[in-house]
């Protein structure tokens, strides 16, 4: 007869910390500032460049130090993030990934806001700030920007280490990564989707799950 002897293991839990962050200014006073998309590479300028050392006390004031970094192919983001990383402390290098670039306005770019609204009217703006319904014109597909979050968010959670990861991006890309949660609507019912210039959220993933632990932080 054989006694049968059953060990249990703790399995640790591991939380993977996505902060995501929106550009700093690229128009500086006496600029007249426009809805700037992805045919628009504009770099920071000095609030913008001091909005990124801003980014990077706070990451490492806060504990939140990443392991890895993304941008989109544009200077804005680009210089936000290597800014921010070696106001941080550390030098990790800084990946740019064609997910994250800007969505192109169409018509609509480079065109002050006032010219926007004369064409599209401004429950279009309203319906995109707050829903993330993308006007007529405006060369953007939700669905795949929205699948690129997901896809990424499953990658970077994949490990299962601990990781801290920093991607840097655009107003219009940023807006849809709460459907990381999975509860979108509820989210957007809630809260503002659009994150200001300079601002970060921070997702986590524990227990199989995301969430959204914080957005539209301002350092």
């Amino acid at each position: 007869m054989y006694e049968l002897i059953f060990f249990f293991y703790n399995t640790p839990m591991t939380t993977t910390t996505l902060i995501i962050a929106r550009h700093g200014n690229t128009f500086g006073p006496g600029d007249t500032p426009t809805r700037v998309g992805a045919r628009t590479d504009l770099p920071l300028v000095e609030k913008g460049r001091e909005q990124a050392r801003t980014l990077g006390r706070y990451i490492k004031e806060n504990n939140l130090i990443p392991d890895v970094v993304y941008s989109s192919h544009l200077k804005r983001t680009k210089e936000m993030a290597e800014i921010a990383v070696q106001e941080s402390g550390v030098t990790n290098p800084v990946y740019a990934l064609d997910i994250f670039n800007e969505i192109d306005y169409g018509p609509d770019e480079n065109k002050t806001e006032d010219d926007v609204i004369a064409r599209i009217g401004a429950q279009a703006i309203a319906d995109w700030d707050e829903r993330a319904i993308a006007p007529d014109g405006w060369q953007v597909d939700p669905e795949e920007i929205i699948q690129n979050w997901r896809a990424f968010a499953d990658q970077v959670s994949a490990h299962h280490d601990n990781e801290t990861v920093l991607v840097v991006t655009s107003n219009g890309i940023a807006r849809f990564a709460p459907h990381i949660a999975g509860n979108f609507e509820e989210f957007a019912a809630n809260h503002k989707i659009k994150l200001s210039t300079g601002a970060l959220a921070i997702l986590k993933h524990e227990n199989g799950a995301w969430r959204i632990e914080a957005w539209n932080v301002r350092p």
